[in-house]
């Protein structure tokens, strides 16, 4: 088993789009299951922990050694993504939890309340939509299309498999699929996804 995870990171170092899409289709889905038994149910966190260590593992595969399996090292990684995403969703709760009744704590209120961005919030915004069009539009294959029907368009996944012509389950996968290469895309060119994805 060792020998054909070691041929398929040889294949992904080359570059092999299909290595990729195997990868991707072979575990993906187990990760997502291994996260969701760590996350009590919660199939949020598990989404974003599966993906954060699909992402961080393609930049470390020349890393993997093969002495462990495949899963098991992908596990690893999964597992440090998720006491991350832990740490950060305590730290947003105890800077939530402090919020005082200060200027930037009233102009936050404000600007939620009139719903009208404040200019500089206006070209923060326009600079984080023009850059996320720029990268879709540069994704291979139709990512950066199923991208823009679900988040731009709103479109549900039954609407995006018809679309495509593939059942509600190939869709899902490809709406994963096409997420994990944005997010790639962005941490590629230095950006960091977390502050222009929502």
């Amino acid at each position: 088993m060792r020998e054909d995870d070691r041929a398929l990171v040889a294949r992904l170092l080359t570059g092999d789009e299909h290595a990729f899409r195997s990868f991707f289709d072979e575990y993906f889905d187990r990760l997502y299951r291994f996260a969701l038994a760590r996350t009590a149910g919660r199939a949020d966190v598990a989404e974003e922990a599966a993906q954060r260590a699909m992402c961080r593992a393609v930049h470390a595969l020349p890393q993997y050694r093969g002495e462990a399996a495949l899963f098991s090292w992908l596990a690893q990684i999964c597992r440090n993504e998720l006491a991350d995403l832990g740490a950060a969703e305590r730290k947003r709760a105890q800077r939530e939890a402090s919020l005082d009744e200060g200027a930037e704590a009233r102009r936050r209120a404000e600007r939620v309340a009139s719903a009208e961005p404040l200019p500089d919030d206006r070209a923060q915004a326009g600079d984080a939509a023009g850059i996320l069009h720029r990268v879709l539009d540069e994704l291979p294959g139709r990512s950066g299309e199923i991208l823009a029907w679900k988040y731009l368009e709103d479109w549900s996944v039954e609407r995006i498999a018809g679309e495509l012509g593939s059942s509600v389950e190939a869709a899902q996968s490809a709406l994963a699929r096409a997420r994990l290469a944005l997010r790639s895309a962005l941490e590629a060119r230095g950006y960091d996804w977390h502050e222009l994805l929502p």
